[in-house]
């Protein structure tokens, strides 16, 4: 019995004769029907679509590859994985299980790390926001205390002395890389002393211990060469005080940034063309290090906060075709049941999409939506993909950062995410919504319960 085939409208496609490719004339577009070794369409059947697909090799494999890159070029060296990149659980135990200490940027994050087993002492706090409760706990635990502003630290002057514990503490630095604009919103500049000003405070209260230096330049820097300015600039501020004060800066904290391989919004050339390597970024800032005027009786430890460059490409989103249909200027676009509530980084990012399953050579100019009621859920605004149906498969890629953290419960519910480990045995690590989680926390007033339509 044959089986009839399925009916495609005949359609005229601009031939492109320019220059051709290393591999000839043509690109061959391939379909992913497999992560990890499991079939899509298997994964999406048992534990629903859309669905976050993490890969536990992927993650010790990159962070291997990037502690390498450092290791071999600076004799300390220690990494601190960033809990806003990705906080759910089972994602930082790789991490630190691999040796990264924990890096947070608020309360929250503080005690989910310590939840997490992370020592207090190896616990870096960053960010703006650290209330008296949060600063009291850190200098409780030991933890390593990244002052943001001025007020800060009086706040934790006023809790050294009432406490008698002199809590370890470090500033941020904000300076001029060359890359503009600068990311002066955070920590005290370089250039205008404020950050001398702060550190001289700090020295002449005599209240705390001045450990570190820390800087975080920029988001998605494409610039190595920025994080050598950087290292050079914190070294000089470490000498000053060792000259100043006999005092030894004992880690500089060179924060993260790193770009991962996703292609920025407006980009010419795809970020896996681009991008840096993690082994560009050592190399800038060890040797900026070395180099230096600091010279310390031992090494300063460095720490990498890198978040993104890690686990961008660890993890994918799977979904499904809900519709096709023609815009009113003709173009093709497809709805998919991924939306922008889940994937956040659809707003920066070109995100690669691959169909999950056979198809013909016809492709076409398609935008690609999600299902929200909502103009702005535009996963893709224009990209040339083959024709999916309804009820087809795509992979995402490169969602590993920042999606699993910024995303939100608006219109649908947030998916399941399953962990992939080494021997390729499928986790949930996280649980999809249901309208029970959501109304467990709502409360609603007496008068409000009964109604009459």
């Amino acid at each position: 019995m044959t089986t009839k085939k399925t009916y495609e409208r005949p359609i005229i496609k601009k031939l492109e004769s320019n220059m051709p490719n290393k591999f000839g004339m043509r690109t061959i577009y391939e379909p992913m029907s497999h992560v990890e070794g499991k079939a899509v369409k298997d994964l999406i059947q048992q534990y629903g679509s859309p669905l976050f697909v993490i890969s536990e090799k992927k993650i010790r494999k990159t962070f291997r590859a990037a502690r390498q890159a450092f290791e071999t070029r600076y004799p300390r060296v220690q990494f601190a994985w960033s809990y806003k990149t990705n906080y759910l659980d089972a994602v930082c135990k790789i991490y630190h299980q691999e040796g990264s200490w924990a890096e947070v940027v608020s309360g929250f994050e503080y005690d989910k790390a310590i939840r997490n087993g992370v020592e207090g002492s190896k616990i870096i706090f960053n960010g703006p926001d650290k209330s008296e409760t949060d600063l009291r706990k850190a200098v409780t635990n030991n933890s390593l205390i990244h002052i943001d502003h001025l007020d800060e630290l009086y706040m934790l002057q006023d809790i050294a002395r009432n406490s008698g514990k002199r809590p370890r503490v470090a500033i941020r630095v904000n300076m001029d890389t060359g890359i503009h604009p600068i990311w002066d919103r955070f920590g005290f500049n370089y250039e205008n002393g404020q950050a001398w000003d702060a550190l001289n405070k700090i020295m002449f209260s005599g209240l705390m211990e001045l450990v570190g230096l820390h800087t975080h330049i920029g988001t998605f820097m494409l610039s190595p060469a920025a994080y050598g300015v950087a290292a050079s600039k914190l070294a000089h501020l470490a000498q000053s005080v060792l000259m100043k004060y006999n005092h030894e800066i004992k880690y500089i904290d060179m924060g993260g940034g790193f770009a991962s391989k996703n292609t920025l919004k407006g980009s010419y050339l795809p970020g896996t063309d681009i991008s840096p390597s993690i082994d560009d970024f050592a190399e800038a800032i060890t040797s900026a290090l070395m180099n230096s005027d600091y010279r310390p009786k031992n090494p300063p430890l460095l720490i990498i906060e890198s978040g993104r460059a890690l686990i961008d490409d660890a993890a994918w989103l799977l979904g499904s075709v809900l519709a096709n249909k023609r815009l009113s200027d003709g173009r093709r676009s497809t709805i998919l049941d991924v939306g922008v509530n889940i994937l956040f980084t659809a707003f920066w990012y070109d995100h690669k999409i691959t169909p999950a399953q056979s198809f013909t050579s016809y492709t076409e100019d398609t935008a690609l939506y999600g299902p929200l009621c909502m103009n702005i859920d535009v996963v893709r605004e224009s990209i040339n993909m083959p024709l999916l149906n309804k009820g087809d498969q795509v992979v995402i890629h490169h969602v590993g950062a920042y999606n699993m953290t910024q995303w939100m419960q608006f219109i649908t519910l947030r998916p399941k995410v399953v962990l992939i480990d080494e021997k390729e045995k499928v986790h949930v690590v996280r649980n999809n919504e249901s309208l029970d989680t959501l109304i467990a926390l709502e409360n609603v007033p007496d008068h409000l319960v009964n109604f009459e339509l």
